[in-house]
């Protein structure tokens, strides 16, 4: 954990403040009171509202999981943030990408590249073992919509950075790389690969 102030200057405590406790929080209460109304329409077996009720369990749940991710994604420079160490994850970016900076400018084309609102991915392709790089639109988790373990994850929703990047999203994508928590990232690849 850290403090919404220790991503700064990258991400704006601010901008931390209110992802967190406002945007975040309300993607929870919100799959909260979903899955009490799913757990009385399935009770009743009332179909037709288990059918109403999944699109936004999908949307909230997802957006619980994809925030849930990232979070623990992020960290201070003074923690690590922005530092791959060798093993494992490295080893794998090098023989698919050919390098770090290779999979960041991959990676930050698609994120970038994200119609309207979504998420940037890294993930573990289980059967073919390898990575890959990913988006989902609004909050579709990855592993549910595509298969793939998610292992990094960018926000591009507006309120993750407009009130520090305005409309200019490759910069805050840039700027994401350097407060990356790659020790994270390594332990849900090596998660994934049991």
């Amino acid at each position: 954990t850290y403090d919404y102030a220790e991503l700064e200057p990258f991400i704006s405590a601010e901008i931390m403040q209110l992802h967190h406790s406002k945007h975040h929080q309300t993607y929870v209460t919100n799959l909260n009171a979903m899955t009490e109304k799913l757990e009385e329409a399935v009770h009743k077996r009332d179909v037709s509202q288990i059918v109403t009720l999944q699109q936004g369990i999908k949307f909230n749940g997802g957006g619980h999981l994809n925030h849930s991710i990232f979070w623990n994604n992020l960290a201070s420079p003074k923690k690590g943030g922005g530092e791959l160490s060798d093993g494992e994850l490295l080893n794998m970016i090098n023989a698919q990408y050919g390098s770090l900076d290779n999979l960041q400018t991959t990676m930050s084309a698609a994120t970038v590249a994200v119609q309207g609102s979504g998420w940037g991915w890294l993930g573990y392709d289980k059967t073919n073992k390898k990575l890959q790089v990913a988006t989902t639109a609004n909050q579709d988790p990855l592993q549910a919509t595509t298969g793939l373990v998610p292992i990094l994850g960018i926000d591009v929703w507006e309120h993750a950075y407009y009130l520090q990047y305005k409309n200019v999203r490759p910069d805050y994508v840039k700027s994401i790389w350097k407060i990356v928590n790659w020790k994270d990232v390594s332990e849900r690849l090596a998660e994934a690969k049991k």
